[in-house]
């Protein structure tokens, strides 16, 4: 089968042996395609995988073969994430899923810039889902991304009519801004690129550009979907005192926060990573029912351009890749 890998911090094209069932519970899987993730990008670019591993994990599929005690079957087109949480431990029972060891060690095989993958007995029974039919490939591989917005919005656990602004409309913060509209809350969303405000505006969110942005504006949270380091200050700028800062992305910097802003105003500053199954199963209903609007988010590129699809990502060039296979 065809994969692309990390060689070199470059990612390239190669065959290797097809995945098999073997006698394992899951499913041998023939992925039609797979977003980009920014989590994606950080790991070639900050060297966190290890040379030889394939990317990509927000994946639509077809099952080819199948051993499960689910009800899937084959010629199924499924939606699925890549981690499970074990739902036991003392992060699971605190909520912070994303943090359970299980969790970290779950994944589809061998990554989701393949051919064909494995999906396991575990994946089937939590994660996965047959694809809407109102929804595209490309606009159903937005289910994982979307519930990783989805988990951050619940645990800013803002009350009813709170304001949020999104520092950053990227396709997470597009996401971000749509999933806390769909939840009831006002949201305003901010960027240095224009033709991300307009998309925005679009959509029916306002949206302004960073040095346009109001002066006056407050908000009970703000939401860091950039990965500025620049994104630090806008979001202290805005938030109110006593308000929330809901981190979503990292910086290249990693300077944080100053301490003293979290003291003297009484800042809650808090992180969210991944998405739990109770989160994923919200963000498909969202996009069945396109209360989230993801039509034309994403640009199409072969497996075999992988690389380019990320250059174009970093270059702003694009705002979402899909990588169809």
């Amino acid at each position: 089968m065809k994969i692309a890998e990390i060689k070199n911090n470059i990612i390239i094209t190669k065959e290797r042996e097809d995945e098999k069932l073997s006698g394992r519970k899951g499913a041998i899987v023939k992925v039609l395609g797979c977003g980009l993730c920014g989590s994606d990008i950080v790991k070639l670019k900050q060297h966190l995988a290890k040379e030889g591993t394939v990317l990509g994990h927000e994946i639509v599929a077809e099952i080819l073969e199948i051993n499960s005690e689910t009800n899937f079957k084959t010629g199924d087109v499924i939606i699925t994430s890549h981690h499970i949480p074990c739902g036991k431990c003392e992060y699971c029972k605190n909520g912070n899923v994303s943090m359970c060891r299980h969790f970290k060690q779950t994944n589809i095989k061998p990554g989701g810039f393949s051919e064909f993958v494995f999906v396991s007995e575990e994946h089937l029974q939590n994660v996965a889902y047959i694809k809407p039919e109102n929804l595209s490939n490309d606009e159903a591989a937005f289910y994982e991304p979307l519930g990783c917005c989805i988990r951050a919005v619940k645990r800013a656990s803002l009350k009813e009519n709170s304001s949020a602004l999104v520092v950053g409309l990227g396709s997470i913060g597009i996401l971000m801004a749509q999933a806390l509209k769909a939840f009831g809350y006002k949201v305003i969303g901010c960027d240095l690129i224009s033709s991300r405000v307009e998309l925005l505006k679009n959509i029916g969110i306002e949206a302004f550009l960073v040095p346009d942005l109001c002066e006056s504006i407050k908000v009970d949270c703000v939401f860091m979907t950039s990965g500025s380091d620049k994104a630090i200050p806008t979001a202290l700028k805005y938030v109110r005192d006593g308000g929330k800062i809901l981190v979503f992305s990292s910086t290249p910097q990693n300077n944080g926060f100053p301490n003293n802003e979290i003291y003297y105003r009484e800042l809650t500053v808090l992180g969210s990573y991944s998405p739990s199954p109770a989160d994923l199963k919200d963000s498909l209903t969202l996009l069945k029912n396109k209360e989230v609007k993801v039509k034309n988010l994403s640009t199409e590129y072969p497996l075999e351009q992988v690389q380019k699809a990320i250059d174009d990502t970093l270059s702003n060039k694009i705002l979402k890749a899909y990588i169809k296979i």
